[in-house]
């Protein structure tokens, strides 16, 4: 039996699942009952103009919320819409703490790292691994602050782990600055009841224009 939208979080992601509820259906039994293809296109387009919504209206709150480039944030988000016979949307976020670099335009002072609000004293921007520069700072640094480098743990002296990465030895291990996701954590019951409202919304019209097209139809015969 169909709930309606519902959202799940796990440690390092979270997922927004977009379906009409049973009783939402029954407003609609008669046109699903009438013309059944017609009735699950408009649920099919419904769901997927829904998830498109949740994904632009998460994508800004985040952003706003945690001063984050938007564009930073919607590839942190995936839609999967409905394909084949079942009627429900999913839209993925992961939650795992974000390259600080990503946020904004990283700008190299004297001092830092500044991006997006964001300063990191002692930190260089510069490519390490990869094709792609990011913030760094030596663990060594006096400036060095765990907080602005979550996801980051060493596991021994000489052991490097996750967001830690050792230049050229173990001597001089580096962490990455990255920002912290943590707090969406507490958003996602209010986005899947937001889905809710805008999906049902969105139906109404899906299903009033699928019952136009019928009734025109029936006219020219």
């Amino acid at each position: 039996m169909s709930i309606g939208s519902y959202s799940e979080v796990k440690t390092n992601s979270g997922m927004l699942t977009v379906q009409v509820s049973a009783e939402d259906i029954k407003a609609f039994a008669d046109l699903a009952i009438l013309v059944p293809k017609a009735a699950a296109n408009a649920q099919r387009r419904a769901i997927n103009k829904t998830l498109g919504w949740l994904r632009t209206h998460i994508a800004r709150a985040v952003g706003r919320q945690e001063k984050i480039a938007v564009r930073a944030v919607r590839q942190r988000l995936r839609s999967y819409p409905v394909a084949g016979g079942s009627m429900r949307g999913k839209l993925w976020f992961g939650i795992n703490p974000l390259e600080a670099s990503r946020a904004g335009r990283a700008r190299q002072t004297k001092a830092g790292v500044s991006v997006a609000g964001r300063r990191y004293r002692g930190a260089f921007y510069k490519k390490v691994y990869g094709n792609q520069a990011d913030i760094w700072i030596r663990t060594a640094s006096k400036h060095f602050d765990r907080a602005d480098y979550p996801d980051s743990d060493v596991t021994s002296s000489k052991g490097v782990s996750s967001g830690w990465i050792a230049e050229n030895s173990d001597r001089h291990p580096l962490a990455k600055a990255k920002i912290s996701l943590e707090a969406v954590r507490p958003h996602f019951d209010s986005w899947s009841r937001n889905a809710d409202e805008r999906l049902l919304q969105i139906l109404r019209y899906e299903m009033n224009y699928e019952l136009q097209k019928y009734l025109k139809g029936t006219r020219r015969v």
